[in-house]
């Protein structure tokens, strides 16, 4: 017993290592990704979708607060790839490692489910985990840039909300395909793969449409992201939004399509007010059928309950009236 209680006091150590810098990597690669497209506002750079937000705050709701020292690692390893680490650049990594903490703690207080098979699990998400926590690493950054000298005072606030909003984007958009992929099992049921095959295919051809041409074609978008919440719930409706906001992020960044003729201040508003729209009508629509379908589903079952119990009772008062044998022998036996 004692070789036991030794053996697994010695892998706890090694299994919260592993998991620190699986998080950590994945923080970093999803920091990679971000910065393959950047926008400049005011002379600093932003990132339109910061995917390590969303990794991060889905690594808390899934692992738990041990998680926040692989954000922390991921956030300096990210440090690192940029620029060569400075005593500020603690502040930044203290930022971005203090937001999602905190998001995870409102979220936690507000008894979020990580299925999102409620309307206000979505709220929650949108408000206290993106919008509210948000505002942690977006006032971080920007008020160090402020404090170094490399932000002019007049542009601290538009920094600040492209700062802002490109964090809060990595939440509404990655933190639900995460949890997602945590709650798949194999094997996967395509009880509607046809349809799904039809949904990919449109996607496919609309959005880009939509994104590169010059004329202002966005609008498209929105039906099917709404075909898909109604159809395939989160599983449909935040791929395609992720997938248009990837498209419309590239437009962006390269100036075509409906970005071709705007200034760099209309690009970024036209873009996160895009991705925003996409990425709220995704979330809250499909956790409103997701509720709605569980309700259905409760009322049908104790409609069913309903029913076993009378036809228990019909059986049962049916049993109680019929006579004995022997006394429906003896009422014969008078009877003749």
């Amino acid at each position: 017993m004692a070789c036991v209680v030794a053996r697994q006091d010695l892998r706890a150590p090694v299994v919260f290592a592993l998991w620190t810098l699986g998080v950590a990597a994945c923080y970093f690669a999803a920091g990679r990704l971000g910065l393959l497209r950047e926008l400049v506002v005011e002379g600093a750079v932003v990132t339109p979708i910061w995917p390590p937000t969303g990794v991060a705050l889905a690594a808390l709701l899934i692992l738990g607060l041990r998680s926040s020292l692989g954000i922390a690692l991921g956030a300096l390893f990210v440090v690192m790839s940029i620029t060569t680490p400075q005593p500020q650049s603690l502040v930044v990594i203290a930022g971005n490692t203090a937001a999602p903490v905190c998001g995870y703690l409102l979220l936690r207080r507000r008894r979020f489910r990580t299925d999102l098979a409620r309307l206000r699990d979505g709220l929650t998400l949108v408000f206290l985990g993106a919008f509210a926590a948000m505002l942690i690493s977006s006032t971080t950054g920007a008020v160090l840039l402020l404090a170094e000298g490399k932000l002019p005072a007049d542009s601290f606030w538009t920094v600040w909300l492209a700062w802002w909003v490109g964090d809060a984007m990595g939440v509404l958009i990655v933190t639900p395909l995460l949890l997602l992929l945590h709650r798949i099992h194999t094997p996967v049921r395509w009880s509607r793969w046809k349809e799904a095959a039809v949904l990919t295919v449109v996607t496919a051809g609309l959005v880009p449409l939509a994104t590169q041409t010059s004329a202002s074609l966005l609008f498209i978008v929105y039906p099917l992201l709404i075909w898909a919440a109604l159809r395939f719930q989160l599983a449909g409706s935040m791929v395609c939004a992720l997938f248009a906001s990837v498209m419309a992020t590239i437009a962006a960044t390269d100036r075509t399509g409906p970005f071709a003729d705007l200034t760099r201040t209309e690009v970024m508003i036209n873009l996160l007010a895009f991705n925003g729209a996409a990425a709220l009508t995704a979330l809250l629509l499909s956790s409103m059928i997701s509720e709605q379908q569980s309700l259905r589903r409760s009322v049908e079952r104790a409609c069913q309950e309903l029913v076993e119990v009378l036809e228990h009772l019909t059986a049962g008062e049916g049993a109680s009236n019929r006579a004995p044998p022997e006394e429906e022998g003896r009422r014969r036996g008078e009877d003749v």
